[in-house]
């Protein structure tokens, strides 16, 4: 069985877009970012969108986003970090496709954005202080949604994919 809804999940800095996009491009498949399609459809950075609404403001945002982008037929589409927090995204994304955590530790994490403007969460006077409180909330729900989970601390881009391939093969086999 051949799996045509892929859904990556995981940290800020996880490489959710780098990926999705080579895997999309592997398999044929459309690629789509959550956050980006936010930006496209209101013409604003995700920073100015939390500045005026608040990350309530924005998660609703996401919400919406994310119930339209997981109902496609076939699509990768990479998530926020923070996707997992809101319920229903939890449940759309663990009941209509594969689900692949792409697992990063702090250290990583810190490493990979430490020079990002473009995170709001991150605007903070101790950023590895913030990460590793979003990592304690978010990785249960990450793991709890995941149906592959796949560590990009160390490796390549192929490595990763190659990683994220033969387990979406074996999981589709699975489903078969």
């Amino acid at each position: 069985m051949r799996i045509n809804r892929i859904f990556l999940i995981g940290p800020m800095g996880a490489g959710k877009t780098t990926v999705g996009k080579r895997l999309a491009q592997e398999l044929g498949l459309p690629f789509f970012d959550s956050d980006r399609v936010i930006e496209e459809r209101t013409g604003a950075s995700i920073p100015l969108i939390f500045d005026i609404e608040g990350e309530a403001g924005f998660r609703r945002r996401e919400a919406a986003v994310i119930d339209e982008l997981t109902r496609l037929e076939r699509v990768v589409l990479a998530t926020g970090g923070g996707a997992v927090v809101t319920p229903e995204n939890r449940d759309h994304l663990r009941s209509r496709g594969a689900v692949v955590y792409l697992e990063a530790s702090v250290d990583k994490q810190l490493e990979r954005t430490r020079k990002d403007k473009n995170r709001p969460l991150l605007q903070t006077d101790d950023p590895r202080a913030r990460l590793q409180a979003l990592f304690e909330q978010r990785q249960p729900l990450y793991r709890e949604i995941a149906h592959i989970t796949v560590s990009t601390e160390r490796g390549n881009a192929r490595t990763i994919l190659n990683g994220i391939r033969r387990q979406l093969q074996a999981l589709g086999d699975q489903q078969s």
